[in-house]
């Protein structure tokens, strides 16, 4: 998106410059430059303020609108968010996600920017998290950007309520407009282990037959830490993709044990290699 807003930028002046010749100015070695960067500056502004404005004008007790557009223009900006940052995003087995069906993706969690870490890395997969309903009132700006990209808030301690998210997931995937992910941990790791897995939320892939795709994060807990200020190494593996004919007959206790078991052992390879 930075290299289509210097294009955009370099053809504004073009077009000045054909009804008033700024390029043939005296003064055009210096005004030039400036001009180029201010434009691009204005795109990128205007790029966010819209990003912004979507978010404040979510009603999150609403259907979400304009879903497509906001996500093409978030996952555009992520990347500039990941550099600023200071974010270096390693990656393997990436290439192995599904791309011809939804999925449920299945990861770690060990901080708050680890969806900005696997939206930035599968930008196209069109995913839309399930977070835990404290979010609505702890990050109200978070949760509406999650409601505008399908997400959905689940009430660990309420069997029914969280048992109508699971379905609204379900039918995420059924219909088509969706990929969800889930931290199935249902906390972040303050000591990065793996977490005993909250096995439930894997109803979403068993009832809509959809792939699971198993990643494991690492070191996103740093980032707060040197932002800005100094580079963090993070590392994105993505383990394996479990087809429905490899979870055929599995209930969700066992589909557990074998994600929990390869994330565990991932995770223990990427932080001791």
């Amino acid at each position: 998106m930075i290299g289509l807003y210097f294009v955009i930028s370099a053809a504004i002046m073009v077009i000045l410059n054909s009804f008033y010749g700024i390029f043939l100015q005296s003064y055009s070695w210096w005004a030039c430059p400036l001009m180029l960067i201010g434009f691009f500056l204005g795109l990128v502004i205007l790029h966010l303020l819209a990003v912004f404005i979507m978010i404040l004008t979510t009603d999150i007790n609403k259907k979400p609108s304009s879903v497509k557009l906001f996500r093409f223009l978030v996952m555009k900006m992520l990347p500039m968010v990941v550099r600023l940052a200071r974010v270096k995003i390693e990656t393997q087995g990436t290439e192995k996600i599904p791309t011809d069906s939804r999925m449920l993706l299945v990861c770690n969690h060990q901080h708050d920017f680890d969806p900005v870490v696997i939206y930035t890395v599968f930008p196209d997969c069109e995913l839309s998290f399930v977070g835990k309903k404290e979010i609505i009132e702890e990050m109200p700006f978070v949760a509406r950007a999650m409601h505008r990209l399908n997400g959905l808030f689940i009430d660990r301690e309420n069997d029914r309520a969280a048992a109508k998210t699971v379905i609204s997931a379900i039918k995420l995937i059924k219909e088509n407009e969706a990929s969800v992910a889930i931290f199935p941990e249902g906390y972040t790791s303050s000591t990065c282990e793996i977490l005993p897995l909250r096995n439930g939320a894997l109803k979403i892939a068993l009832k809509s037959g959809a792939p699971i795709a198993v990643c494991v994060l690492n070191n996103t807990r740093e980032i707060p830490k040197n932002m800005f200020r100094r580079k963090t190494v993070v590392q994105l593996k993505l383990v394996q993709v479990i087809t429905p004919s490899d979870y055929e007959g599995m209930n969700t206790a066992q589909l557990g044990d074998i994600i929990y078991n390869n994330m565990k052992e991932t995770l223990y390879n990427i932080r001791n290699k």
